[in-house]
């Protein structure tokens, strides 16, 4: 099994005193797609993902947003930036941005300006199951406004984190159709939740089709998140299915830590990632576990 070093793609950070994650204090909800909050509602800073990554041979990692807030809306980036100057994690920093706002242009010039951001994340995600809404709308990625400020992301250089679920995977092909030169990166393996025989038909055809577009790359993670009493037997063909869509080149394995803390330790997810795809060769292996993230987070 693989044996090198591992680049986590996708991680968070947060500091509950700094108000911008009301989703774990003020707003917190009694149940998520990946279960009861409540557990994450305290301090996850450097020392505790270094902690929990401690098993595995961590060599970089990238920092997705969590924050919600408006008011200050470089402070998060700011924070992470100054932590990577005097710690070295992160490396790379994905931000916050609504995409539909005005004033969109200036606040990319301004995120851009830190060394370490290479992309936005806007999530998307929308169920008819209100438990598992992360937006209050559907068709996000139909809106005019919205999809001008996607199209602003690749003459900041920057890339795009996708989350969303099955029923809105057309939407992100014709999405990554209209902007081919905007690099998008699809978060948690489509967020499969639904595992119905419907859901599972949704989520591969959405998932076959979105792979014909060759600016999408997936980041498989956080799969516990629809699938609380995981088996490395039941990660399997997600993961390998992915991979036989998108290629190799195109996937990359992440943590989602501290979110799936709730339901498995990094080195009993990373060695299910690691035995689903012992077969592959070292080259391909370390092409998912470390040198896609580099190349698509730009991390060299």
């Amino acid at each position: 099994m693989y044996d090198g070093d591992i680049i986590d793609a996708h991680h968070h950070l947060w500091d509950l005193d700094s108000g911008w994650h009301s989703w774990l204090t003020t707003d917190r909800p009694k149940e998520m797609v990946f279960g009861d909050p409540t557990p994450l509602a305290r301090n996850y800073l450097l020392p505790e993902y270094l902690a929990d990554m401690a098993k595995v041979r961590l060599a970089k990692s990238v920092h997705i947003t969590a924050a919600h807030t408006t008011d200050d809306p470089t402070a998060e980036t700011r924070w992470l930036q100054q932590m990577a100057d005097q710690h070295g994690f992160p490396h790379g920093i994905v931000v916050s941005a609504a995409l539909e706002q005005a004033g969109l242009e200036q606040h990319l010039e301004e995120q851009a300006a830190f060394a370490n951001v290479r992309g936005v994340r806007q999530i998307v995600s929308w169920h008819e199951n209100p438990i598992f809404n992360f937006t209050a709308r559907p068709d996000v990625m139909a809106d005019p406004a919205w999809r001008a400020g996607l199209g602003l992301l690749a003459k900041h250089g920057l890339s795009f984190d996708l989350m969303l679920f099955p029923t809105q995977l057309p939407d992100a092909l014709a999405l990554a159709r209209a902007f081919p030169d905007t690099q998008i990166i699809l978060n948690h393996t489509g967020s499969p939740v639904d595992r119905d025989e419907a859901g599972l038909a949704r989520w591969h055809s959405g998932m076959q089709a979105l792979a014909s577009a060759e600016n999408v790359a997936v980041k498989i993670s956080d799969l516990c998140a629809y699938d609380h009493n995981w088996t490395v037997d039941s990660f399997r063909p997600f993961v390998r299915n992915t991979i036989e869509w998108f290629g190799v080149e195109r996937c990359m394995f992440a943590s989602d830590f501290p979110v799936a803390t709730l339901h498995g330790s990094a080195r009993e997810i990373y060695d299910a990632f690691k035995e689903i795809v012992s077969d592959y060769g070292v080259d391909e292996q370390r092409a998912l576990f470390h040198d896609n993230a580099v190349k698509f987070y730009r991390l060299d």
